[in-house]
């Protein structure tokens, strides 16, 4: 049985998008400093980007964009945009 919410749920993958990296030291997050864009394009673009990144340094990287709830918060955590990329296709 599927969930109601997220099979009932539209996410807009038109939207607009940047990913952003982290300053990172020996592949960990500098938390004093701020992400910076890398690149922009639609929420579409910014995940396919995103997965083309190698899985150990995806956790280095967020999209922002806006806010669809309750599937798309504005920054969207590695754990997050792979899921969405895993239900792209049914949402």
């Amino acid at each position: 049985m599927r969930d109601v919410s997220v099979a009932d749920s539209k996410v807009n993958f038109g939207a607009l998008a940047a990913l952003h990296k982290w300053p990172s030291l020996a592949n960990q997050r500098r938390p004093e400093r701020e992400s910076y864009q890398v690149s922009e394009g639609t929420l579409d673009e910014c995940i396919s980007a995103f997965m083309g990144k190698p899985a150990a340094t995806r956790h280095l990287y967020e999209i922002h964009t806006t806010a669809q709830p309750p599937l798309v918060m504005d920054i969207l955590s590695p754990e997050h945009v792979t899921e969405l990329s895993r239900l792209r296709e049914f949402l």
